[in-house]
């Protein structure tokens, strides 16, 4: 069965929606209000939707599927090849509808479990970064004052009691509480960041999944709840090196007139999920009880960082492997094509 396919840019407020009539041949790009947009859909025959993955996407693409049409939601970066004057809605809505007929590898709906962990670790990260500005922030304002001290959060609460106490005397007492205060707030932030976590353990012990790539060397709480949240459904992924692409953890490709040049890794798809797994993949290759013979042969031949991003490649290749055929971990495993 030919689906009919649809572009939609989705707002706030107002989506514009852009597909032919198949009855008339007539072009439709037209604006649709909010309250009104699933209504729009809901009698009408099942069509092939394509939107932005952007804010909002997920729930709609929900949505849409539950009333049987089938969604494919796209990177903006592969639909702004499709929009060729200028950007405005109904041009946007009819470069969704051009690249949504192009075969590609759409971003993934996510159920809302998923999307609420995904929301957590968000979160979290934001926190942690928010703690770092105040570290930092604490450590420049007192340098204007002679107090140098080390870089950490363990530096930082060792000597600021000292340091506080040296300066009290010279400067103003708004200032010097205002300060305290704020180190004091530090506390705060890791109880918020500790708590999530907390969260983050409870979704770890009812997931089977969750606690399956867990079992993986470098593979911990938070990497293992984001990949499964980001994922989706892993059988869209052909196979284990697709998903690793996917992250951008394979070489960036340059080549003209039949000459191909391997670069860096190619640093696309999710920034978060990759970070992960290579800070997981640096702990493993640098612990004393590490004795794998692949990464020590990897090391005899490689630099460091080489040796570090192939195990987080392959991290993510045992990681698809266990989510889509559902099968624990095993140590020392080896994959074999059936002949």
């Amino acid at each position: 069965m030919k689906l009919t396919p649809v572009g939609i840019d989705i707002a706030k407020n107002v989506f514009q929606v852009h597909h032919v009539d198949e009855e008339t041949g007539e072009i439709v790009n037209k604006p649709i209000k909010r309250a009104k947009f699933l209504a729009y859909f809901a009698n009408r025959a099942p069509c092939l939707i394509g939107m932005e993955a952007s804010g909002g996407s997920q729930h709609w693409a929900r949505l849409l599927t539950a009333m049987g049409h089938q969604v494919k939601l796209m990177s903006g970066q592969y639909v702004k090849a499709f929009n060729i004057r200028n950007k405005k809605d109904p041009a946007d809505a009819r470069a969704i509808w051009l690249a949504v007929q192009q075969p590609g590898k759409p971003v993934a709906v996510k159920t809302e479990m998923q999307q609420a962990m995904l929301a957590l670790h968000r979160m979290r990260e934001q926190l942690v970064k928010f703690r770092t500005m105040q570290i930092n922030a604490l450590r420049g304002l007192l340098t204007e004052y002679g107090q140098v001290m080390g870089k950490g959060r363990l530096s930082l609460d060792r000597a600021i009691p000292d340091v506080l106490a040296r300066v009290a005397d010279r400067l103003p007492a708004a200032l010097i509480d205002t300060l305290r205060e704020q180190w004091n707030g530090l506390s705060a932030l890791d109880g918020q960041i500790a708590a999530i976590e907390r969260r983050m353990r409870e979704w770890k012990k009812e997931d089977r999944d969750v606690r399956a790539i867990a079992e993986i060397p470098g593979v911990g709480l938070l990497t293992s709840t984001a990949a499964v949240a980001t994922i989706g459904d892993p059988k869209t992924f052909r196979s284990g090196r697709e998903f690793a692409a996917c992250i951008g953890l394979v070489p960036k490709q340059v080549g003209s007139g039949g000459k191909l040049m391997l670069l860096g890794i190619s640093k696309r798809g999710d920034t978060y999920l990759r970070m992960l797994l290579i800070h997981g993949a640096r702990s493993v290759v640098s612990s004393p009880k590490q004795h794998d013979p692949w990464i020590e042969q990897m090391k005899k031949r490689r630099p460091l960082n080489v040796v570090i991003v192939a195990l987080a490649n392959k991290m993510a290749r045992i990681i698809w492997a266990i989510l889509a055929h559902g099968r624990p971990y095993q140590d020392g495993y080896v994959s074999a094509r059936p002949v």
